[in-house]
This record gives structure tokens, C-alpha cells and sequence, in this order.
């Protein structure tokens, strides 16, 4: 009997990391050593060295506590990397100390009013820390039994009868390394059990109060067993000592989420819906009290953490007064700022102030200075980006990548690295050349050609805004031909030419 040779091809993808590329996504902290010296190519951050180092500095002081009701202004020309420095800063303080981004713009944008918006951010900046003891059940799963009866013969020793149907019932071992017991399950913890996906071999914590049950990981002692093994499985110690222990659990809060959840109007569930609307200042004097009361005990402490506010010349004198105001506060969180702004004038005035920002605002702020990249800090950039978007690209590609940054603009280099590598995968090629640097180059144009554009044709642009002209001057009609002036200084140059070689 013939036999038929059929092959059967699979293809398993690996969804465990699916995440999208944004424009810092590839900074995973500030690029320092253990003593706050910065590195050449370390966590995505490249040059700037004098600001990293200083953001270093802070970054130790809100660790250690030691800072509060501080401000720093970071100030540099477009394209320098402020918000980089930005995101590794909270990169490095990870997600215990709480981080909030805004834009000055958005105080604007929201239904409530600009003091509120900001007290919200500010709030929401301030963590609280709570320490709670609770008695638990820890150890590993040795077997779980469920047994479904009928619900005549569930009858409790008290005389209780079921619901009609079947009721479960079960029993779970459980061991550490030192003693195993058994302990029945009831209906409800036999669904959280389902739910939890928990099985013989799993490490897990039982909190007696709430009954909640949290899988910890898998026990090193079924590191063998394959079949109950995937791409994220943890692996764990069995737990040493009593199954019954207490055990302190620390939450971290924010300011912000403890108003919402003591808001009456709003109650806890505006925390998913984000709608919180303003909050009565009675309610927040309420909890201020009570986070003293818990600090006095021991049973709470203050989390500093950084509010950082991009584009801040976008705010106006009634925010900056609040500012003020509000780094004055006991609960004040660090203020990190960024602008790109010279001497401008304060959004809703007349005058003018270095950054945009008010004079007794800046006395308060400690400014970082951020420097334009050189030649070799926007090469390393630009290869950081192509490691980070998975695009290989040939050295004399990046090295002409490199002076299109120096010419344009880094912002507009980095978003030609993928606009390349679909130019190159159209070609069928896997890497980019200069043959693609080229073809984008002329697709798409900088800021530069787009304006040489638009003074050369804007007469035929509708709703253009020219110039308009004083008494005495000529009128848009009435100005010379471009060509015509570049023909005659070129006629001029060729005779004054001659007459010299003669």
C-alpha cells in the first residue's frame, strides 16, 4: 500500500512582546554608571553627558527622599533631546515613584478649570505608600481535589441543604519545606482557583482576610515538567518555614486616586472611567489629614514623585502663580519642566521673559542646558534607531543619513530610517542603501525645502498671508522678477570677468 509523504508546516508566533515604537521608546534610563559619570552608548542615551549628569544627581535625591518642592527647567533648542531625559528619568525611578507627563497645552484642553487640572497633575504626583500587615497562606500546590455532589447529599452538618443542582466541593494540599496540610475548599474558592488557572506545582499566596489567591510562579522543582512550561513561566522557590505567616503588604497610592475614591460625586469608578471632574478642596483637606494621622503612626510615608510639564511656555500667568504657589506646599512633588523657547513673551501678556517663563518663577528653577548632538553623537543616534526599529542599514547609507541630519534635522533623519527600509523591502532588498536614503530624500521634504517652496509659489497658495506693505513700499505686483535679478547678476559677474582677464 502506497503511502503518501505529506508534510504539515506551522508557523508559531510569539505574541509575549508586542509592543508599538514611539519616539523614545528605545530610552530605558539615563545612561550612568554607579557614580553619576554618563556613558558613551548606555540605556539608548547618547551625548548630553553635562545634563545627564545633572539629572543624575536629582535622581538620587528623590530616591533617598531627600528632595521636595523642587523645580528644574530643562532648556535647549528643538531637537536636543530635553524629553529624552525626561522619559530616563522615569525610566530609572521605575513604577514605585510616580511619574506624570503633560503638556502645557492641555490645561487648556480639559473640561474643568486650569487650577484644577494642575492640582490633579500635582496630586497624582504625590505617592503614599501604605505598610499592612495581613495573615497569609504560602506555599506550593501539591494537589487539588474537586468532587461535584448532588445537592441532597450536601447537606451540611448543621442541617443546610444546597441549592438545586450539583454543588462542589474540594480539598487542596498544600506544602512548604517543612510540613503539608490539607485544607477544604468551598464552591467560591474552587472558582478562583479555575480562574487563577492554578495546578499541582504552582507556588501561591492565599490572603486569609479577602480569601484573594495570587500564583506567585512555578516551583523550581517542576522545572522538568515541560508540558505545563511556556515562554513566561517564572520560576520560584518553594517557601520555607510555617504555610500560615504574616506578612506586610505595602501599596503605593496616589494623592489623586485616594480623593477620587473619597469623592462622593465621583466615587472609585471614575478612576477607569478618567472622567473625575473638579474635586471640593473639603475633600482634599479631609485626606490631608488623614495622610498626616497615618505618618504620625508609622503606617505611611510620602512618595515624592516628578511631574514633568513639556512645552511649558504654553502656560499663562494664572498657572505659573499656581506653580508658585504650589512648590511652597509640604506635598509638593518635584517640578521638571521643558521649553524651547528664547526670550518670548508670557502667554496672555506683553512682556517678555527668558523661556517665557516669569522671572520669580525662574529664580526658583534649576536649569539644565541641553547642547545640539555633533556629527558622531547623531551617527550613534541614528544607529540606536535602526537597532530599535529592527532595520539594517549599510554604513554608507547611515553615514549619508547622518549629514542629511546635520543640514535638516535629527527629527526628520530618524523618521526616514523606516520610510527606507520599506523603500529597500519594496526592491526586494533586506538592507537599506544609498539608492534608498536618495528616493526618500525626494519623496519627502524637510522644513527647509518646504519654505523655499512656498516663497518661491505663494502667490498661487490661497489664503497667503504676505507681508504687508507700508506707505512708500512697492507692492507684491510690483516686485522684480527672481529669475530675471539672478540672470543680470550673472550677466554682470561674467563681463566684470572679462574685463579682468583682458
Amino acid at each position: 500500500m502506497a503511502t503518501d509523504n505529506i508534510e504539515f508546516h506551522s508557523s508559531v508566533q510569539d505574541t509575549t512582546r508586542l509592543e508599538r515604537i514611539g519616539a523614545h521608546s528605545h530610552i530605558h534610563g539615563l545612561g550612568l554608571n554607579d557614580a553619576l559619570e554618563p556613558l558613551v552608548n548606555r540605556q539608548g542615551m547618547v551625548g548630553q553627558a553635562s545634563a545627564r549628569k545633572a539629572m543624575g544627581v536629582i535622581y538620587k535625591m528623590i530616591k533617598e527622599g531627600q528632595i521636595g518642592g523642587r523645580a528644574i527647567l530643562l532648556a535647549g533648542q528643538p531637537g536636543t533631546g530635553k524629553t529624552a531625559i525626561a522619559m530616563g528619568l522615569a525610566q530609572e525611578l521605575g513604577e514605585d515613584t510616580p511619574f506624570v507627563t503633560m503638556s502645557g497645552s492641555e490645561v487648556f484642553s480639559l473640561e474643568m478649570s486650569k487650577t484644577e487640572a494642575l492640582t490633579q497633575a500635582v496630586r497624582r504626583s504625590m505617592g503614599v505608600r501604605i505598610v499592612e500587615e495581613n495573615e497569609v497562606i504560602e506555599g506550593e500546590v501539591v494537589e487539588i481535589q474537586v468532587d461535584t455532589v448532588a445537592s441532597g447529599a450536601a447537606a451540611s452538618g448543621s442541617g443546610e441543604t444546597a441549592a438545586a443542582g450539583h454543588k462542589k466541593m474540594g480539598r487542596l494540599t498544600l506544602c512548604t519545606t517543612e510540613m503539608e496540610t490539607v485544607y477544604d475548599l468551598g464552591a467560591k474558592m474552587i472558582d478562583m482557583l479555575t480562574k487563577e488557572k492554578v495546578t499541582a506545582g504552582d507556588v501561591v499566596t492565599i490572603d486569609k482576610g479577602s480569601g484573594k489567591i495570587s500564583k506567585l510562579g512555578r516551583s523550581f522543582s517542576r522545572s522538568r515538567d515541560y508540558d505545563a512550561m511556556g515562554a513566561s513561566t517564572k520560576f520560584v522557590r518553594t517557601p520555607e518555614g510555617e504555610l500560615q505567616k504574616r506578612k506586610e503588604v505595602v501599596h503605593t497610592v496616589s494623592l489623586h486616586e485616594i480623593d477620587v475614591i473619597n469623592s462622593r460625586q465621583q466615587g472609585f469608578l471614575a478612576l477607569f472611567a478618567g472622567d473625575t471632574g473638579e474635586i471640593k478642596a473639603e475633600v482634599r483637606e479631609q485626606i490631608d489629614t488623614k495622610v498626616a494621622e497615618w505618618r504620625e503612626e508609622g503606617r505611611a510615608t510620602l512618595v515624592p514623585g516628578v511631574l514633568f510639564i513639556d512645552e511649558v511656555h504654553m502656560l499663562d500667568m494664572e498657572c505659573f502663580s499656581f506653580l508658585n504657589r504650589a512648590l511652597e506646599s509640604d506635598l509638593a512633588p518635584v517640578l521638571v519642566i521643558a521649553t524651547n523657547r528664547g526670550v518670548a513673551k508670557i502667554r496672555g501678556t506683553d512682556y517678555s521673559s527668558p523661556h517665557g517663563i516669569p522671572l520669580d518663577l525662574l529664580d526658583r528653577l534649576m536649569i539644565v542646558s541641553t547642547t545640539p548632538y555633533s556629527l558622531d553623537e547623531t551617527r550613534l543616534i541614528l544607529k540606536v534607531r535602526c537597532n530599535e526599529e529592527d532595520v539594517t542599514m549599510a554604513d554608507d547609507a547611515l553615514e549619508l543619513l547622518t549629514r542629511i541630519a546635520t543640514e535638516t534635522s535629527l527629527r526628520y533623519a530618524i523618521q526616514m530610517v523606516i520610510t527606507a527600509s520599506l523603500t529597500a523591502q519594496k526592491r526586494k532588498s533586506s538592507t537599506v542603501e544609498i539608492v534608498d536614503i536618495k528616493r526618500c530624500y525626494n519623496l519627502f521634504v524637510d522644513v527647509k525645502r518646504s519654505t523655499k517652496f512656498l516663497m518661491e509659489y505663494q502667490n498661487e497658495f490661497m489664503f497667503n498671508e504676505l507681508q504687508e506693505k507700508e506707505e512708500g513700499e512697492e507692492k507684491v505686483e510690483d516686485l522684480p522678477d527672481v529669475d530675471a535679478v539672478i540672470e543680470e547678476a550673472d550677466a554682470t559677474t561674467t563681463t566684470t570677468t572679462t574685463a579682468m582677464e583682458e
